[in-house]
């Protein structure tokens, strides 16, 4: 098996919002805007973000919110460059053990249908689908398929 790639998870800081802006909007037709991850560290007591570096770049990011028992994943992106090196994996693993740290029992996420690469990563994961969110995405009205996992 090849080498894994060298990465450092920390939480993410207001410094790195710029980074992650970027990674926003090369990862998704509709990226939220800087101010929204601004508000989401500095107003969002159930927000837990991460961001993941290889060699010092911010090259992915995750966001949660954690309300009770349950967690639920906001949004994850993964450089271009750095996609197909199990980074968005490892990042998601990451998340989850901070969720059950967090006291958090299951873990939520939305994805799109056509997004075959993240679906086949959840699943790896152990999420399952549960359900659908008619047009959820605003871009093209795609419905969102709501998966789910139990965290041991």
């Amino acid at each position: 098996m090849g080498e894994q790639m060298e990465l450092d998870f920390r939480f993410m800081t207001l410094e790195d919002i710029a980074a992650v802006a970027k990674l926003e909007q090369m990862a998704f037709p509709t990226p939220w805007p800087p101010d929204a991850f601004y508000n989401e560290l500095t107003k969002n007591q159930n927000a837990r973000y991460v961001v993941a570096l290889h060699e010092d770049e911010v090259i992915a990011y995750c966001g949660m919110w954690i309300v009770l028992d349950e967690a639920h994943i906001t949004n994850i992106a993964v450089h271009p460059g750095y996609r197909g090196k199990k980074v968005g994996e490892r990042l998601m693993r990451q998340m989850m053990g901070m969720a059950m740290v967090f006291g958090a029992q299951s873990m939520t996420l939305e994805v799109r249908p056509s997004n075959t690469v993240a679906r086949n990563m959840y699943t790896k994961l152990g999420f399952k689908e549960h359900g659908i969110r008619k047009r959820y995405y605003s871009d093209n009205n795609e419905d969102a398929i709501i998966m789910w996992v139990t965290l041991r």
